[in-house]
């Protein structure tokens, strides 16, 4: 019997697996280990594909399996992490409204109940990620590169928010609840890390911008490159060579900085390979 053909789904599987512990940290409010796992299921799910292609065993099966998990870890997650980052700043708002007497006297801080409804923005990108993969599976245009930010370059993007400003081991069960005195209390106790970052992330005019202007990119009729490799020889990949010598560069000057910079220059480099593109076959033509 042929086992090669598992090979690829079982790494389909890791991917998920990772999506789903993601999922579960996210919701824990742990932001940082819920980027190490995307950032291991990202890894996954560009070996799985290129595991496909080396053993010749590509087939519909792993194209829809792959797409299942790609909408848990790559369509879910950066959802739940938006909504959590959003439910940071509602955190903020009820530190920022803190007066220890009225909690000695158990009360808590009121603020508008629109304020709660602001953290479902994140669930756009959660749709319109659905909507991209769906698009994806259907349009044969996107064989050997994509039309529309792909889910792992947006999730990535989103998840290195948590990692900028360092916010592990932060805990928000208790922030959208109906007492959130609780969470007041870790917040003072030094839960939320003020970072130099935190005013521009944890805002919701960054955070609601950014869901909307993802949520487009994300279906957008914009060719970007597709980091497949079918040989690993210069002419055929230099773009995908540089693009990734480039990203390595950015990660170890800016470090955590270095990959939302990192997913804009692979919008900008595809863009100017699209122009290129453009102007040889006009020339040629």
């Amino acid at each position: 019997m042929n086992y090669d053909r598992h090979i690829p789904n079982a790494i389909t599987c890791g991917n998920l697996f990772c999506g789903c512990l993601a999922i579960v940290f996210a919701f824990q409010g742990n932001l940082v280990w819920t980027a190490y796992l995307v950032g291991i299921a990202a890894v996954l799910d560009f070996f799985d594909g290129f595991a496909a292609r080396l053993l010749g065993v590509s087939g519909e099966m792993g194209k829809q399996l792959d797409s299942l998990a790609d909408m848990v870890t790559f369509g879910v997650v950066p959802g739940v992490v938006i909504y959590q980052l959003f439910a940071m700043w509602i955190l903020k708002q009820h530190v920022s409204n803190f007066d220890l007497m009225e909690a000695i006297q158990g009360k808590s801080p009121t603020l508008p109940s629109w304020y709660y409804l602001l953290p479902s923005i994140g669930f756009l990108v959660t749709i319109f990620s659905c909507i991209r993969l769906a698009k994806f599976n259907l349009d044969d245009r996107q064989k050997d590169s994509f039309i529309g930010l792909p889910t792992p370059a947006n999730t990535l993007l989103i998840c290195s928010l948590p990692l900028i400003l360092d916010v592990s081991a932060i805990h928000l069960p208790t922030t959208l609840s109906g007492n959130p005195l609780g969470a007041i209390v870790s917040s003072m106790a030094g839960a939320v890390n003020d970072s130099p970052y935190s005013n521009v992330i944890i805002n919701p005019w960054f955070l609601g911008g950014l869901s909307i202007l993802l949520s487009y990119l994300l279906v957008a009729e914009i060719p970007l490159f597709a980091l497949k490799f079918k040989n690993f020889g210069w002419t055929d990949n230099k773009l995908r060579y540089s693009f990734l010598l480039l990203a390595l560069a950015l990660l170890i000057i800016f470090q955590y900085i270095g990959i939302p910079i990192s997913i804009l220059l692979y919008v900008v480099l595809s863009m100017i390979n699209n122009l290129l593109n453009k102007h040889k076959n006009e020339v040629q033509g």
